[in-house]
């Protein structure tokens, strides 16, 4: 079918009918926005270069959920729970994040070589099973708490959000692989710990990425690293190994993020102090990857390379508690907190090597 010719195929002609408003056809602006894509693709960064970047963006006008650089409507609803601050959910390192994390997804269904697992003796196989039942349990809380927040980030500040939605992928994946490793070999399920239940009870974003990315998070990675040298096959050290990849993103989000707002908001340090009071003590006593009884010493018996051999697996066990405390140390001295050593809990505090 020929449509109506027109004078002018270039030109948008007015609509004599009151019920049509093409204003929006007619916008006049000196931006370009031809973006190239570069070698990595067209990325945030390079569209934030061009249009809405963040910079000089330090507080949302209103709570809506018009993403930045939109012209929001008046008459939208209100968000009552958006954080208008920049520094209430930025990271400076969300953007590379966000695109790292897209550029490094796997399957645990496609990328872990199963096959590989093999006959096991059997005080192995269930020590690995134990430990992998607590991951499951762990990294289900892990995805649980951050996914509370996505609503609550202004989408001036939608990159902090777009990371988040990336570990919730990530801890569903984490959640998956060990679920399977604990079932594919005929280990089957182990009683649970109590698991770091109290993470649900955060009611504050930085709270959370103080507490689960800066202090849980970080425990959880080293004991990754653990689990891809004390893996006894290709496709448990995969496993350890691509987890520890994601969980690195994490960590790096809520150091930058907590590290910014230190700087924006230094008022907040006490704050961010007492939260750390009360996770150490709880978390380190309850739910701790290493003083968890079930969990450490499945860890010694995958450790020592068997159960005759338990005493050696310990000793291993205590150095990776000790490498856990010190890069946590560590990470409260990147984002301002290195006067904590003070007030850390004492049995942590012993392990510090300054």
């Amino acid at each position: 079918m020929m449509r109506p010719a027109r004078q002018d195929d270039n030109m948008v002609t007015a609509i004599e009918n009151p019920g049509l408003n093409l204003d929006w056809l007619n916008l006049e602006t000196d931006e370009e926005f031809d973006i190239k894509a570069g070698r990595k693709g067209v990325t945030l960064q390079s569209i934030n270069q061009r249009m809405a970047g963040i910079e000089g963006v330090d507080q949302a006008d209103w709570r809506s959920f018009a993403p930045r650089g939109i012209e929001a409507d008046p008459r939208s609803n209100a968000h009552a729970r958006q954080y208008r601050d920049k520094g209430d959910v930025w990271s400076e390192s969300a953007m590379l994040l966000y695109e790292e994390a897209l550029q490094r997804q796997w399957s645990s269904a496609r990328d872990i070589p199963w096959d590989t697992i093999g006959d096991q003796p059997d005080d192995i196989e269930k020590a690995m099973c134990t430990l992998c039942t607590f991951l499951t349990q762990v990294e289900f809380i892990a995805g649980d708490v951050p996914g509370r927040f996505l609503e609550s980030v202004h989408p001036d500040f939608f990159e902090s959000q777009l990371f988040l939605g990336t570990q919730l992928m990530d801890e569903a994946r984490h959640l998956d692989v060990f679920r399977k490793r604990v079932l594919v070999n005929g280990g089957g399920m182990s009683p649970a710990g109590l698991g770091a239940v109290g993470l649900l009870a955060i009611d504050d974003f930085t709270e959370m990425t103080a507490i689960l990315h800066l202090f849980a998070e970080g425990l959880v990675q080293s004991l990754f690293r653990m689990g891809e040298l004390i893996g006894q096959n290709e496709a448990e050290k995969r496993m350890f190994r691509l987890s520890a990849q994601d969980e690195s993103r994490h960590l790096a989000f809520g150091v930058t993020h907590t590290k910014y707002t230190v700087e924006t908001q230094p008022w907040r340090k006490e704050e961010l102090h007492h939260y750390l009071d009360i996770n150490e003590t709880v978390q380190n006593t309850q739910a701790g990857l290493t003083t968890n009884p079930i969990t450490g010493e499945a860890l010694a018996v995958l450790a020592g390379g068997g159960i005759e051999y338990l005493d050696e697996g310990y000793n291993l066990v205590m150095l990776m508690r000790k490498k856990q405390i010190n890069e946590y140390y560590h990470r409260l001295q990147v984002v301002g907190l290195g006067d904590r050593l003070d007030r850390m809990s004492p049995d942590m505090r012993e392990l510090i090597t300054v």
